[in-house]
């Protein structure tokens, strides 16, 4: 039997800072850190180039090492009120300091040195604007490394692990149980892709399974007696608008988070991850579920001619519902149903007319979409009517601060769902009520972004160097 004095469970980006960090400050402990998806440089998605997915397994997107953030736009937020939900656990102050520490990881491993959102008189102008038309602007700077250098800058971290002593990365492979003696974790079983199962013996347990991994951390959860609590859902669309309505925002702030409360449900609005000069493209999750998402390039000469950004309306269940990702699921999947399995698009003319675009309707919007695999189609037989009437008020409002938004030829993209994972019951240092079982990032749902997921990384290996007596 193996052992270990540490194993990760999920190579993103908070298994990942739970290693760099822990091989800093304790590189004595002989550390495991597996993941179902391959290794960086074997990760290859061929609808990159074909426009069409052909189902890998495991989704070469999703898992893997880094994993949604090897192709992710790799935006780090460097705000605590952005991506997550650590101020929960630790002050402000401190969750500030954690941001800049991780941040400079990013940066010695070869993140970009600009970040966006720095000049104060410019923001507080936007900001000004925005608040005479009900809008919070929520000012955030971003170091945006771009899909490229996130790729870049995550490969380097990979390379600079598998140098350091005690270190093992062991690619598609994943945890199916785990140990526990007397209410402490002793170990993991894992299955290797073609392999029998294996116990490995370890001290300490990091579960960092990502979205993709949510599932199997509930079922940990409560298996061993450890409250989850749900999390809300996000439902909407992709929108996608020529630069020219959008260049003055994001010149300044490179992503305009915007929050808007709908006019007839109150329902709360948001953009989100924006793409200046970016891609619309597709993505799925375990079941066949395709939903819309987008990424830039930070090269200037790969950059299109349109902004693509997400519109979403954020909906927290009461009991005695407590399935929201299944709901979440369920309008994914209409979607898809609707368009034999793809993306929809729809002009927002056409929806506002009532009416389903189609392609000839297609072919005459001004707005060329970037996402050629997309099935025109009718956005109002899948979003529920709460949910559409608040984004085309919230999209009436924004237009007030980005005049062309609210235009026939706005392309809206559906459906985009963002899947946030139950949330985990853990205590200060993300410890979970079995002693040595930490849990930590986007699947525990304590996180929503890299910056903040990389943060409870480097908390829970600090813990444990404090713990090991280093």
């Amino acid at each position: 039997m193996s052992r270990y004095d540490v194993v990760i469970v999920g190579a993103g980006p908070a298994g990942i800072f739970t290693a760099l960090e822990l091989k800093d400050k304790a590189p004595q402990l002989d550390v495991l850190l597996v993941d179902e998806g391959l290794t960086i440089d074997r990760r290859n998605c061929p609808a990159r180039k074909t426009g069409r997915c052909v189902h890998c397994q495991p989704c070469n997107i999703m898992s893997g090492w880094s994993g949604a953030g090897a192709f992710s736009d790799g935006k780090l937020s460097l705000s605590e009120e952005v991506g997550g939900n650590i101020v929960d656990y630790m002050s402000a102050e401190e969750a500030r300091e954690f941001i800049r520490y991780a941040d400079s990881q990013y940066t010695r491993f070869g993140a970009p040195d600009k970040v966006h959102g720095l000049n104060d008189k410019k923001v507080e102008e936007i900001d000004y604007e925005c608040s005479r038309h009900n809008i919070h602007l929520v000012k955030c700077p971003v170091r945006h490394m771009g899909t490229e250098y996130s790729f870049e800058t995550l490969r380097n971290m990979y390379r600079y692990l598998i140098e350091q002593p005690g270190f093992t990365f062991r690619e598609l492979t994943r945890a199916q149980s785990l140990h526990i003696e007397n209410g402490r974790v002793t170990g993991v079983v894992l299955c290797t892709k073609g392999q029998e199962p294996e116990s490995v013996e370890a001290g300490y347990v990091v579960a960092a399974p990502g979205r993709g991994g949510a599932d199997w951390l509930n079922h940990v959860a409560h298996d061993n007696g450890i409250d989850t609590k749900n999390n809300e859902v996000d439902i909407g669309v992709r929108v996608e608008v020529p630069n020219s309505v959008m260049d003055h925002l994001t010149a300044h702030l490179y992503e305009a988070k915007m929050v808007y409360y709908s006019d007839t449900f109150e329902n709360k609005v948001r953009t989100f991850c924006m793409n200046p000069g970016g891609i619309v493209s597709e993505e799925h999750y375990q079941g066949g579920i395709a939903v819309v998402n987008g990424h830039s390039y930070a090269e200037e000469e790969r950059r299109t001619a349109n902004t693509n950004f997400a519109m979403l309306v954020s909906s927290r269940f009461t009991e005695p519902f407590n399935r929201p990702i299944e709901y979440g699921r369920y309008i994914a999947q209409l979607g898809n149903m609707l368009t034999g399995g793809g993306i929809m698009v729809q002009r927002l003319g056409d929806l506002l007319q009532g009416r389903r675009t189609d392609a000839s309707r297609l072919s005459r919007s001004t707005t060329v979409p970037t996402l050629k695999t997309a099935v025109p189609g009718d956005l109002s037989f899948v979003l529920p009517h709460r949910h559409l009437t608040s984004l085309i008020e919230a999209m009436k409002a924004f237009d007030k601060v980005a005049p062309g938004l609210y235009s026939k030829n706005t392309l809206l993209y559906g459906v985009e769902v963002k899947f946030y994972s139950s949330k985990v019951a853990v205590g200060e240092q993300f410890e979970t009520a079995v002693r040595g079982l930490y849990a930590i990032g986007d699947g525990a749902g304590i996180t929503r972004g890299l910056m903040q997921a990389s943060v409870t990384g480097v908390v829970v290996a600090r813990d444990i160097a404090e713990k090991s007596g280093v």
